[in-house]
């Protein structure tokens, strides 16, 4: 099994590929360009399986993280491509994410901390 400081890791750097493809842009710009939204909604779905990859009793460990809602996004992602709310993926990508990748930081830095550099 792949360690699941790795998989924290994954989030991380996809929580940061989804700042960058949106960063300046507006929603409108966003909602207009179909390879941004391809971007973001590959790193959402990135997001979605680190989540789900890693074991339920660290998950349970770290209750103040969504991962259900998490793995939930990503499979309404997955199976549900074009029925996708695009405004709803921007705001996921705008408001959420970052307080994601905050509380996944935390994470890491506090299970591995041997690691925390290196984010």
């Amino acid at each position: 099994m792949r360690p699941e400081r790795l998989y924290l890791q994954d989030l991380i750097d996809a929580a940061d590929n989804i700042a960058f493809h949106i960063s300046g842009r507006s929603r409108e710009q966003f909602l207009g360009d179909r390879t941004v939204r391809a971007a973001v909604l590959h790193e959402l779905t990135v997001i979605g399986e680190a989540a789900a990859r890693l074991a339920e009793e660290f998950r349970s460990r770290h209750s103040e993280v969504p991962w259900s809602k998490i793995v939930a996004f990503r499979n309404l992602v997955v199976h549900e491509y074009f029925g996708l709310d695009w405004p709803i993926v921007w705001d996921t990508a705008t408001t959420l994410v970052p307080v994601l990748r905050e509380q996944v930081a935390k994470v890491l830095s506090s299970e591995f901390p041997e690691a925390s550099g290196s984010n």
